[in-house]
């Protein structure tokens, strides 16, 4: 197949075009606009790959993408391009909108297009995967989860920009009979992720001896995915899949957010102690919580494990593990977003 993948240079989309190379005979195109958040560095070893393609294209330009697919087209499309921290959305909701919705809107009319131009069997096997999250959901209380039937909820500049592109993109499917598949997921880690979310933030702060900030009382509830474990679970929605239905991906792995911290640092004081045998957790700093932070999240992956067979790999405590040791052992790429102009700070305090 040959592979559109939005967002390629980014956290997940990058481990996810390093699968498709690496694990499959398919032909890759990243399409990404390389914002702050996009990083070819992820993908330094890839580029001599005769089967990967680079295309520095905004999603939010549809003359560029009509000509992107016209030039490339693609069997399948797996759109990853998004705008997606929270609390950049919200000192700068804006973007959020431009790009997770027009830029979705963008997509799927270039796709709309694309797929109407083709002849069968290559019409019969064209997808368009459109990749979300459950903080469209809302919040929940101390028990549940979240299914694929779950009414939207959104409480964020971010999830509500991600719920209006879920529902574009099921209308496409309906209106224009696209063959549409979504899928919600929880929260991500692992290796190439930007050092503004929760993980790398503990990490990096704790390894440069800075204090490691932990909203409210730290009582919040995430259920985190390894990354690798999630581009494993595109890949079989996208090739096994039933055209028109979402699916829920989770790791099964619940933790307050306290907790977790907490794990990071017992890891950093086995894999990397420190000199004078302090623990890393004497770094931990309760700040103020964020506007509309969300109480729980958890996924009821039940449906993907029973229709297409995937499960995660990663259990409560490796993936983290592998995680740290990336870090660890990766210290020049973090170090080339630090020397620019990210440099870790607080952000989504602003309440206009």
């Amino acid at each position: 197949m040959k592979i559109i993948v939005t967002g390629g240079a980014g956290f997940i989309g990058s481990n996810l075009v390093r699968l498709l190379i690496e694990q499959t005979e398919h032909t890759v195109l990243n399409i990404d606009a390389l914002t702050y958040a996009g990083n070819l560095h992820s993908l330094s070893d890839l580029q001599d790959n005769t089967r990967y393609q680079f295309s520095q294209t905004d999603i939010c330009d549809s003359d560029a993408l009509n000509k992107v697919f016209n030039d490339f087209k693609p069997d399948w499309v797996m759109h990853l391009a998004a705008e997606s921290h929270v609390d950049r959305s919200i000192d700068g909701p804006g973007a959020f909108v431009q790009t997770n919705v027009i830029g979705t809107f963008n997509m799927l009319q270039a796709a709309r297009a694309h797929y109407e131009s083709l002849e069968d069997p290559q019409k019969e096997n064209f997808r368009f995967l459109h990749v979300s999250t459950d903080e469209v959901y809302g919040s929940l209380g101390e028990t549940g989860l979240f299914s694929e039937t779950t009414p939207y909820d959104p409480h964020s500049p971010y999830s509500a920009s991600k719920a209006a592109s879920d529902h574009l993109a099921r209308a496409w499917a309906d209106t224009y009979k696209l063959p549409v598949l979504v899928t919600n997921c929880s929260n991500n880690y692992g290796p190439y992720q930007f050092p503004e979310k929760l993980i790398p933030v503990v990490i990096l702060k704790a390894l440069r001896g800075e204090a490691i900030p932990v909203y409210g009382k730290g009582e919040n509830i995430r259920d985190w995915l390894y990354v690798g474990d999630h581009a494993d679970a595109l890949y079989t929605v996208i090739s096994k899949g039933q055209v028109g239905e979402t699916y829920n991906i989770g790791g099964y792995n619940e933790r307050k957010n306290i907790d977790l911290v907490g794990l990071l640092c017992e890891l950093l004081d086995e894999l990397k102690p420190k000199t004078d045998k302090t623990s890393y957790s004497d770094q931990i700093t309760f700040v103020t919580d964020r506007p509309g932070h969300d109480l729980r999240y958890a996924i009821d992956a039940s449906k993907i494990k029973r229709e297409l067979g995937w499960t995660p790999k990663q259990d409560h405590t490796s993936g983290f593990r592998k995680t740290v040791q990336w870090y660890l052992d990766n210290t020049e790429w973090t170090q080339q977003i630090l020397d620019g102009s990210y440099k870790m700070e607080r952000l989504g305090t602003e309440q206009k």
